[in-house]
């Protein structure tokens, strides 16, 4: 029982620490001065498939930022998808920003996103590019926010999403995943210097990624972030992420597809980082709750301290969340509550199966075993035929 006793006090001194650690980051930046820093022209390209919640409002923020010189590259791998449609009209409604819609994929990789927007990388007029999903709402000072973090030891930029403006219970779940628990912890890891690239958005350096082997590298892992990540690593460079991350706004959610998405993002964290996957079963409050309970269950602590206890694990989040003005109401007691109770069982299934499927296309972690026998196969033959030349060279 002494364990039980070390390990729930233990779990709230760390949620306790990540928490008041991230509010410190929050306000030492606040006050951040953006003038002086350099305001180079920069592309923006955006990824479409298909309609989706606030679609519309979402593209529609591309248009409106400030910063002095940007471009946009909206990417389609359809000329039918009625994304499509929808970015040719907001591009004629807003004339004054240079914008075009690029269409078709090139299929150098097992993620479809890449895919697609690779044709905009190659396209694109600056060296400064943002990549940026469809369902982010952008802030007229995005691009500001992202350039503020950079800095020598810098070799990417991005933001995790902030589930905003849910309507449903489904959306309140995700929003509890989203934004106290998730962004906690990659704001949390950033602060340490142990940065995550996250695919929502993210500012890149062309010449830099050039460097470092091109974007296409990219396509090493299923998951693009996790290859960023690992390639900026490498690189001996950092991953940072904005102080404060862009919202998503989430409307009305399917509870199935939010489990669906989570899932998702489980398996590929747990392929691509699986060391650091694996504490993440012990961050919620499922473990050390249950460890609460037992203890109230056998007389070793009193009937109200498991009470007294989730009432101070959630409290904290609750005032994260309204620090940041992330949804905050009563509404997302029982939504984080849920997502605790759900947490072990998305762990469990994250080890013990692969498949997944994003934006109708099956994949697998798998995939980054192929990519990876890929590489070792490109790298053999490349070694193979330096050798061959200098035989042939020596020859003569």
């Amino acid at each position: 029982m002494t364990v039980l006793i070390w390990f729930a006090a233990l779990a709230l001194l760390v949620q306790f620490a990540s928490i008041a650690f991230v509010l410190s980051v929050k306000l030492r930046h606040r006050k951040r001065d953006m003038a002086v820093m350099p305001r180079p022209p920069v592309t923006l390209i955006r990824p479409i498939c298909g309609l989706e919640n606030n679609l519309e409002r979402c593209l529609a923020s591309s248009f409106r930022l400030d910063w002095p010189s940007y471009d946009i590259l909206f990417c389609v791998a359809r000329e039918d998808d009625p994304a499509a449609a929808l970015a040719r009209r907001l591009m004629a409604e807003h004339a004054d920003i240079p914008a075009r819609l690029l269409v078709g994929e090139d299929l150098f990789s097992a993620n479809p996103k890449l895919n697609n927007v690779v044709k905009g990388w190659r396209s694109a007029r600056h060296d400064w590019i943002v990549m940026t999903d469809s369902n982010v709402l952008m802030p007229p000072d995005n691009i500001a926010r992202m350039m503020g973090r950079w800095d020598d030891q810098t070799g990417l930029v991005c933001s995790p999403p902030a589930g905003t403006e849910p309507e449903n219970f489904g959306a309140f779940l995700e929003s509890a995943w989203l934004d106290s628990f998730q962004a906690r912890w990659q704001l949390f890891a950033d602060a340490v210097g142990f940065g995550f690239a996250q695919g929502k958005s993210m500012l890149f350096n062309r010449q830099l990624i050039t460097q470092l082997g091109g974007f296409e590298r990219l396509g090493d892992e299923v998951a693009e972030d996790a290859a960023a990540t690992l390639l900026i690593r490498n690189g001996g460079l950092k991953v940072r992420l904005v102080h404060e991350p862009f919202p998503q706004p989430l409307g009305s959610r399917n509870m199935l597809a939010v489990w669906k998405r989570q899932l998702r993002w489980a398996r590929l964290r747990r392929a691509s980082f699986p060391l650091y996957f694996l504490p993440e079963i012990f961050t919620g409050a499922a473990l050390p709750g249950a460890a609460m309970v037992a203890l109230a269950a056998t007389g070793i602590v009193s009937p109200i301290a498991p009470i007294a206890y989730l009432a101070a694990w959630y409290g904290g989040e609750v005032l994260l969340a309204r620090a940041y003005g992330w949804p905050a109401g009563w509404r997302i007691l029982p939504a984080m509550v849920t997502r605790d109770l759900l947490l072990p069982g998305l762990f469990v299934a994250a080890w013990f199966g692969s498949g997944f499927e994003w934006r109708g296309n099956a994949m697998t972690v798998a995939d980054n075993d192929n990519g990876r026998t890929a590489r070792l196969r490109k790298a053999v033959v490349k070694t193979r035929d330096k050798a061959r030349a200098l035989v042939a060279a020596r020859s003569h």
